[in-house]
């Protein structure tokens, strides 16, 4: 399959996005910069060589079109798009799977997903392949808490209140009052 990565911007209603595909399926994720420039060019640091595509294949649309979906309010599962991991390492490909089975509303925390995947005592670990998430959104790491329900970290612009947006968005229950959000 083809492996040139290609990507382009899109609105979503928290700012200017940012995918990245190759043959083998979407391959980043970049969430809004200050403004489409900055996140152009965060994508060309994030993915040297990354060519802005000037027209989007229509499975590339699709998932697009259910990210801006997810985005704006809706119930939308993008479990099932299909991803280009190639270039994670095994153990962060292992927590994505994990995570894309959050649904929207939803959260679990980093040692839940650590117990699924047999190694309970790798919360941090969990932390740190999430930290490194290049597929924000359809990977939903902003669905995943400290214990008891604590923010924790956000790598993406606008850190934490970035995570609690897109939470309050997808209609988490009481976002913000602490720790309230229901593991699934």
């Amino acid at each position: 399959m083809n492996a040139t990565l290609c990507f382009a911007l899109f609105d979503t209603p928290i700012g200017t996005c940012a995918i990245a595909w190759s043959g083998r399926g979407i391959a980043g994720l970049q969430l809004p910069e200050p403004t489409a420039a900055a996140t152009r060019a965060r994508v060309k640091r994030r993915w040297p060589g990354v060519v802005e595509a000037a027209s989007v294949p229509t499975g590339v649309q699709r998932a697009l079109d259910r990210v801006q979906a997810l985005l704006a309010g809706g119930n939308t599962d993008l479990a099932d798009i299909p991803l280009d991991l190639e270039a994670a390492p095994e153990f962060h490909r292992k927590v994505y799977e994990v995570a894309r089975t959050i649904p929207p509303g939803r959260t679990m925390t980093y040692g839940e997903i650590a117990r699924s995947l047999g190694v309970p005592n790798e919360a941090r670990e969990v932390g740190q392949a999430l930290g490194r998430n290049p597929i924000a959104i359809i990977v939903p790491c902003h669905r995943v808490l400290g214990a008891d329900g604590k923010m924790g970290g956000f790598s993406a612009n606008g850190g934490v209140s970035t995570k609690r947006r897109m939470l309050e968005i997808e209609g988490a229950a009481e976002v913000g009052a602490g720790p309230l959000f229901a593991a699934r």
